[in-house]
C-alpha cells in the first residue's frame, strides 16, 4: 500500500494521470482533490499545484505524511528564494555631474575620483578599492562622484581643476579635507573621516543613543 501511494504521487507531479490500483483499495474509496495550494515568495516568485488527483487511503497518517511532504517542498522552494535575495547597499557610485555640491551639504561626504580616461590604471584601481568596502564608506555617508571626461569641462571639474588623475574627499560642511595625486584605499579614506569634528560628534551621540536603549 505505501509503494501505492508513493507510486501515484510520483505520476501525479509528473503530470501523469494515476493508475488505480489492482489490490488493497475498494470500490468505495474513490479518487479525490487531495489539496490546491498557491505560495507566493516576497520576490514575487509563485509556485502553484493545480487540482492534483491522488487515491485516497484507508489511514489518516499515511495521508497526513504525503501532505506533509508536499508542504515541506513549498516552504524549502520559497526558503531558497529568499535566501538569494539579499539587502542592497543605497547608491555609492554616481556620475559628477552636477552642477555643485550643495546638494550634499550636511547630508554627505562627497569623494570625488577624477582622471582623463576611465582606462587610467590609478582610475581603475581606486574604483576597485572603493568597491571592496563599500559599507564602511556608506556608514559615514559617503558618496563617490566620478568623472573621467576632461573635454566636458564640467562643473566640478573645473572647480576642483584636477591634473589627470585626483582624488578629493570633502566633508558635510563643503570644505575640501584633501586632495591626493594617487588612490587610496577604504581604510585610509576612513580614517581621515574618523577623525574629522563633524565625525566625532556623530560617533558620540550615536553611542549615547544606544546608551538610552539600555536605560
Amino acid at each position: 500500500m505505501k509503494k501505492d501511494i508513493h507510486d501515484l504521487l510520483a505520476q501525479s507531479l509528473k503530470g501523469g494521470q494515476p493508475k488505480r490500483p489492482t489490490e488493497s483499495v475498494s470500490h468505495s474509496h474513490a479518487c479525490k482533490p487531495v489539496a490546491e495550494c498557491l505560495i507566493c515568495a516576497d520576490v514575487g516568485l509563485c509556485i502553484a499545484i493545480a487540482s492534483r488527483k491522488l487515491i485516497s487511503v484507508r489511514t489518516g497518517e499515511t495521508m497526513k505524511s504525503v501532505i506533509a511532504l508536499v508542504f515541506a517542498g513549498l516552504f524549502a522552494v520559497s526558503a531558497g528564494a529568499e535566501t538569494v535575495s539579499e539587502p542592497q547597499v543605497p547608491d555609492l557610485f554616481l556620475p559628477a555631474d552636477m552642477e555643485n555640491l550643495s546638494e550634499f551639504h550636511w547630508k554627505k561626504r562627497p569623494v570625488l575620483v577624477f582622471a582623463d580616461s576611465e582606462d587610467d590604471p590609478a582610475y581603475q584601481a581606486q574604483m576597485e578599492l572603493l568597491r571592496e568596502q563599500p559599507v564602511d564608506l556608506v556608514s559615514r555617508d559617503v558618496i563617490v562622484l566620478t568623472d573621467t571626461d576632461p573635454a566636458a569641462r564640467s562643473p566640478l571639474r573645473l572647480q576642483m581643476r584636477p591634473r589627470g588623475f585626483m582624488l578629493v574627499l570633502v566633508g558635510k560642511d563643503g570644505d575640501i579635507k584633501l586632495r591626493k595625486p594617487r588612490p587610496w584605499d577604504v581604510r585610509e579614506i576612513t580614517r581621515s573621516i574618523d577623525k574629522m569634528t563633524i565625525r566625532q560628534r556623530e560617533i558620540r551621540d550615536a553611542k549615547e543613543r544606544a546608551g538610552k536603549l539600555f536605560d
